[in-house]
């Protein structure tokens, strides 16, 4: 049988390892969020990877994504360098699959095969872009921000079709290239929320 003193150690071994051990995963997060480059808008020739879930890490494939939405989140990736653009959340953006006939003419010459990009900051007050369904007027799916419920059509260069945010989302160019998806170049409008809101 043990002693109490003997319990007391093992109470006080037990906490200082697990305390390491979380010690050491903050300390590994933080430096991955650390890397140079991770906070840089993301660059022409980056991929995009998953941003949560099982996959969060992974390069994105146009295969991937269930045409017709819902959107998934995903971070930029320097493919040389493996660095996810993960230090800045004005980085993250929402992907979704298109039919490549229902969108504009700018939004689909920015498109991969109808596969459309835009940063996850809603432009009203900054919160993220978290849900996919109909719209408050009409029968499309859209991008809400359930915050102060805005919503974004994605067909539309992510255009406001209701609540109060002031402008679209930013739009971030792509293209399939090898089986990703590619950054052709830098966003398309302004990324985050309005002065003051």
């Amino acid at each position: 049988m043990s002693s109490p003193s003997d319990q007391t150690r093992r109470t006080i071994i037990l906490t200082a390892l697990a305390t390491a051990v979380h010690a050491s995963a903050a300390r590994s997060a933080a430096a991955e969020e650390d890397a140079p480059g991770s906070d840089l808008r993301p660059q022409k020739a980056d991929v995009l990877v998953f941003a949560e879930g099982d996959h969060a890490g992974e390069v994105i494939k146009p295969q991937d994504l269930t045409p017709g939405g819902p959107f998934v989140r995903a971070w930029p990736k320097d493919p040389k360098t493996s660095v996810i653009r993960k230090g800045s959340r004005l980085n993250e953006v929402v992907v979704v699959k298109l039919d490549p006939a229902e969108l504009d003419d700018d939004t689909r010459a920015r498109s991969a095969d109808g596969i459309v990009a835009y940063s996850v900051i809603c432009s009203h007050a900054g919160c993220p872009i978290t849900a996919w369904g109909k719209a408050a007027q009409g029968d499309k799916d859209v991008l809400k921000c359930v915050c102060h419920n805005s919503e974004f059509d994605p067909r539309q260069s992510a255009q406001v079709v209701f609540g109060p945010a002031p402008r679209r989302l930013a739009a971030l160019p792509l293209a399939a290239a090898d089986g990703s998806l590619t950054v052709i170049g830098t966003f398309i409008g302004k990324v985050g929320a309005q002065q003051g809101g």
